[in-house]
């Protein structure tokens, strides 16, 4: 072969490899090209919308998306650390009962108006005053004598106590401009709607999607991306073949199944971040209302502690966690999930319930549960003890787990009668008391001090379930002294046990049997977008954070901005493929010409 026909292959070899990742980089630039001009990011919604209104929504779907819209005084980072929110700066008086908050110039609302001091009191008195408005942070006021404006860049709180937590944080502050011009129990707040965080909503519509566009004037800087796009799919299932199509960008709340049969993809990057939620079965001990009058229809067999702790005895968690979650999560202590470590476990003197049928039976003996007819008990009354068992039907694992229980409660002579039924159900059955098992959960944020708030016997609801939040509306002398020490408490490390101890009675109280902290499975389009910003930065989540930082991060995919956490091509790969390629082909034809120099010469 010639020099000359050695070069050519070379060269042709070199040009097909460089038009080959130029088509890859192509397809992809063309592909970050879309998402440039305008596209949102969609992202999947499975679970009930409640309401957008900030003062009362409560579902998870709900708050989720209003952490995009509405920032509170002080927020949380990355690491959930406390970082500046609408306030620059804070600080508190000697005697921690006076807190001072600063807000900067630069904090506007979306449709351009300043953020002032004056939108905070509005917020804060909102809550203090009106029940109904309570609903969602009532808990997090109780402490607060006063809130003040001695101008529009300065808020003052003053509390009737020192406290811990710090009471700038998790209250959504709203732009008193616009909702002194509503009624704010009965707003909907759910189209065109004047937010300051990154994203608010421009439209919903019900049962089909919700729209949230970037905002211009968030003071961190304009998103990435032009906005956020939820769209509602029946079940995971559907939402997963959307993400494989391409219609939607990104999917949380996997099954395992869903998460490893998204293994290999090279488009799609899946994500187990370590949650901030806990699964808990709940018992329904004899609801009562605010004014300590009975409510619901829960069994009356359940007043009776030695029969709830024999239900938590026939709760296999670890067979749980290793059969439902397929090893995906950790078995549960208390409700405070393994990421906070510093308030994780079980209080000293406290310990947990293990798993024993046996003792379980010999218990309900003890306590006068006698076998009846088919191998179920008979209560005090000899009525055959059955229970109704509540799940959510947009969770599969619900299911599965009622499954499990079915059998066990069967070996222990227990019925159970199981039902899964909308969220929005197992939401309004729950605060009127409605049942007597339900498997229920809640994201904790980084402070504890609202989820112990909402077991305070202060918290329980009105008669028609208005008014605050509880969680089993459930009232403990003992728990609200130990809820007020840790309140109070300054010194970190004393808090820390006093938070263990709380949760720790209300473990006792056999009320709510947390079972797993379940890891946050999620799954998103590499080729459409990328840059997502997990909390925790190391193994975290992207949606359901204390914050706003997922989304926020996120920008259209590009030729050297495609990332993989767990497969596919890497963005890097591309452009350095194309240099290398270069190289070679330089370097060959180089050579070859060399060569034929010296050949020529001779």
């Amino acid at each position: 072969m010639s020099h000359a026909r050695l070069r050519r292959p070379l060269i042709a070899v070199a040009v097909a490899v460089i038009l080959s990742l130029s088509g890859v980089a192509v397809t992809a630039s063309a592909e970050a090209d879309t998402a440039a001009k305008g596209d949102p990011i969609k992202i999947s919604m499975t679970g009930d919308v409640d309401t957008f209104n900030p003062f009362t929504a409560i579902l998870l779907q709900s708050t989720g998306i209003n952490r995009y819209q509405y920032e509170s005084l002080v927020g949380y980072g990355t690491e959930s650390e406390p970082v500046p929110g609408l306030a620059g700066t804070w600080e508190t008086s000697e005697d921690g009962k006076t807190w001072t908050f600063t807000i900067p110039d630069d904090r506007m609302w979306s449709d351009g108006e300043p953020v002032t001091a004056k939108d905070v009191v509005y917020t804060y008195t909102s809550i203090m005053k009106d029940d109904a408005l309570q609903a969602a942070n009532g808990g997090l006021v109780t402490n607060i004598a006063d809130v003040t404006a001695p101008d529009d860049r300065t808020v003052v709180m003053t509390l009737k106590s020192a406290q811990a937590s710090n009471p700038g944080q998790e209250i959504p502050v709203v732009p008193e401009h616009v909702w002194s011009k509503q009624d704010p129990e009965t707003f909907a707040a759910d189209k065109d709607v004047v937010g300051s965080g990154p994203f608010t909503i421009t439209t919903y519509k019900t049962g089909q999607s919700v729209e949230l566009k970037a905002n211009p004037h968030f003071w961190r800087g304009k998103p990435k991306i032009s906005g956020v796009t939820y769209v509602a799919y029946k079940n995971t299932d559907a939402a997963v073949q959307g993400l494989k199509s391409g219609e939607i960008d990104l999917v949380d709340g996997l099954t395992p199944a869903q998460y490893n049969s998204l293994k290999g993809s090279d488009t799609i990057t899946r994500s187990a971040g370590i949650g901030r939620r806990y699964q808990a079965l709940a018992i329904n001990p004899g609801t009562v209302d605010i004014d300590g009058k009975p409510m619901g229809d829960g069994n009356p067999a359940l007043k009776d502690p030695q029969l709830r702790k024999a239900i938590f005895m026939a709760v296999d968690k670890k067979t749980l966690v290793d059969r439902v979650l397929e090893g995906l999560g950790d078995v549960g202590q208390t409700e405070v999930p393994k990421s906070y470590e510093a308030f994780f476990g079980f209080g000293e003197g406290h310990e947990e319930v293990p798993f024993d049928l046996d003792a379980a039976n010999q218990l309900l003996d003890d306590a006068g549960y006698t076998q009846g007819s088919g191998g179920i008990r008979e209560d005090k009354d000899g009525k055959p003890l059955k229970l109704r068992l509540m799940g959510r039907n947009n969770d599969p694992a619900h299911a599965q787990m009622a499954d499990f229980l079915t059998s066990w409660f069967k070996e222990i002579g227990i019925g159970l009668d199981v039902s899964m039924v909308t969220p929005d159900k197992v939401n309004e059955d729950s605060t009127l008391g409605r049942y007597d098992l339900y498997f229920t959960g809640w994201s904790l944020g980084p402070d504890p001090d609202n989820q112990l708030a909402m077991n305070t016997c202060a918290s329980r609801p009105n008669a028609d379930g208005s008014g605050n939040t509880s969680e089993n509306n459930w009232c403990s002398k003992e728990f609200d002294a130990a809820y007020a020490a840790q309140h109070a408490e300054l010194d970190e490390a004393k808090r820390a046990e006093l938070v263990k101890n709380a949760f720790s009675i209300i473990y006792d109280a056999y009320v709510s049997d947390p079972i797993w902290y379940a890891k946050s499975l999620e799954a998103y389009r590499n080729d459409h977008f990328t840059g997502f910003t997990k909390q925790p930065s190391k193994d975290g989540v992207i949606l359901n954070q204390n914050g706003y930082w997922g989304l926020y991060g996120a920008k259209p995919a590009s030729a050297d901005s495609a990332s993989d956490d767990d497969g596919g091509l890497p963005g890097w790969v591309i452009p350095v493929g194309v240099v290398v390629v270069l190289v070679i082909a330089a370097g060959a034809v180089a050579a070859t010409r060399r060569s034929s120099t010296a050949e020529d010469r001779e």
